[in-house]
Formats: C-alpha cells, structure tokens, sequence
C-alpha cells in the first residue's frame, strides 16, 4: 500500500481531495481511502498501483500543494541528513560573506551556477574562497548574528524526528563556523562541513582538505545509517543543490526542498510551496505530535 500525501501552503480543501482521489483513479490506482493528518492542510490518499504514475497525476495539480508519494509501511524516516544552506538556514553563507568583502555578485554567480550542477563544486568552492582572501575572521562573527536566518520548520522538523528516536545529521559544503552553531541551535545530533583556514586572523584564502562535497554527503548518509543499523532506506535527506543528488537518491526518501532544476528532477519528493514542516506531514505527523523544544 502506497501513501500519497498532500499538503498545503495555505489551505487544503475537502474538493481537492476528491479531485485528487479520481486522478489517481485515472492513473489506475486503487482507492484506499483518505485520513486527514491536518484538517485544512495535510491528507494522505491510501492506494494500490504505480507510485510513479500517482506522482505524475498528482504534483502540479493543485495551486501551493506539495505531493510527497511512498510506502505506507516505510513513512516515519529513522535518520535524517539535511544540507545546510538554502534549506535549513534561508541564505547561501558564502555569498553572504562575499557581501561583507564587495564582491557579492561575482561569487553569487558562482554559488548559483555550482548550485545548479553547471560548475564542479570543489573547484567552485575553491575559486571563491579564494576571492575572500584577507577577510578579517571577525566577519564570520558577524554574518552569523546579522544574516543567518533558520529555516521555517526546520527545529520542528529536526526536534521531532530526534524526540521520536532519529538521529539528525546536518552535512554541508559550507563551513564550520557556520555549520556547527546551526547544528546546535536547530538541535541535530551532529554536523559535518569545510574548514576555512585562516593566517593572521584573516581568511587565507584555501578551504582545508578534503572537501565536503556530493561525495561525502552520500557517505556520511550511507555510514551513519550502517552504524545506527538501519538501510538507506530508512532514512530521510533534504537539500537544495546539484551537490544533494548523490545522498537524495540514496536516501530511502530524498527530498528537493525549493530546489535547482537538477536537484528537483532526481528527487524522489519536491517541496516547491510549504517550508520544512511539510517533511513532517509527509511521515505523518500531526501538528500536536511536534516536538518545540529539544
């Protein structure tokens, strides 16, 4: 049995849901019933047939609806691996420390073309790190208290997974100094990014080695799930660049959060409208099951 699980960014009718219902019907599902988890904002559809096909006839379908299509049995995630910018906080932090430096336009065209999978990222992350050299440490300092803004939903999100028994793991190709104090704000069990380096109390210029890329994320997925004893497909992933691709899909659900073009097609979810409390609507938690606090 299959869950397909619709949830608003504004308001959910009962109209859309029997809409929805005859266009599985039309894809050929069978009808499995429907429970709202969230009156007005989050239902699950219950059918037998394609999942592929479900997705097709559901996504886009309704105005500010994100569709997220799976196994019933396999819906509340054991482990969670998010990236950083752009998903859990709302900024790119490089470019945002490229503003403090003048040159904000120039790396943000390379944040957006790494981002979109039409640059190498470590090279790319090289080239602009680079273009930072001599910036005074004191600026990361203050980027983190001037712009870094956490993503709706993601301490709910985080916070309600942990309280449930998953481990959360932030994993990032932004940077320590950024990473490890959204790690603990938000409340993940542990992170893991790239290190700046630093002479003279000034950004050097170099990222230390290696780099956290698409590689690492797959494998920090792939390895804290063999350590916890669970399979990919138990877990859950999130992320926004070309640099999420590898850890999505290999994620037993992988999620494109607001995402590039490429992330988005290769995901096996989208979340287009609603912020990251739709991640907990599609596991099937209610708004009175969220965890608040850590």
């Amino acid at each position: 049995m299959f869950i397909a699980t619709l949830i608003a960014s504004e308001t959910l009718e009962a109209g859309d849901i029997s809409a929805a219902a005859d266009r599985l019907a039309s894809a050929g599902a069978d009808n499995g019933g429907s429970h709202w988890i969230e009156p007005g904002i989050a239902c699950d559809l219950r059918f037998q047939g394609d999942p592929a096909a479900a997705r097709a006839a559901l996504e886009n379908a309704f105005a500010g609806v994100d569709v997220v299509v799976q196994r019933e049995a396999d819906r509340r995630r054991r482990m969670l691996v998010a990236d950083m910018d752009s998903t859990m906080i709302t900024i790119e932090c490089i470019d945002e420390l490229a503003d403090y430096a003048g040159i904000k336009p120039q790396i943000a065209e390379i944040t957006e073309r790494a981002m979109r999978g039409e640059l190498d990222f470590e090279g790319a992350l090289d080239a602009r790190v680079m273009l930072l050299k001599g910036l005074d440490a004191a600026v990361i300092d203050r980027c983190h208290a001037e712009r870094v803004v956490i993503m709706g939903g993601a301490r709910e999100l985080v916070r309600t997974m942990r309280a449930s028994g998953a481990d959360c793991y932030l994993v990032s190709g932004g940077f320590t100094l950024f990473a490890d104090r959204v790690a603990a704000e938000i409340g993940f069990t542990g992170a893991l990014s790239n290190v700046l380096e630093f002479t003279d109390g000034k950004l050097s210029g170099r990222v230390g080695r290696p780099i956290i890329g698409a590689a690492a994320k797959r494998e920090t997925l792939l390895a804290e799930a063999a350590a916890h004893g669970l399979t990919a497909e138990q877990c859950l992933a999130v992320g926004d660049g070309a640099n999420d691709i590898p850890m999505i899909e290999a994620a037993g659900l992988g999620v494109a959060y607001h995402a590039k073009p490429r992330t988005a097609a290769a995901a096996a979810a989208r979340i287009d409208h609603g912020d990251l409390t739709a991640l907990l609507y599609a596991q099937g938690y209610a708004r009175r099951d969220w965890v608040l606090e850590v």
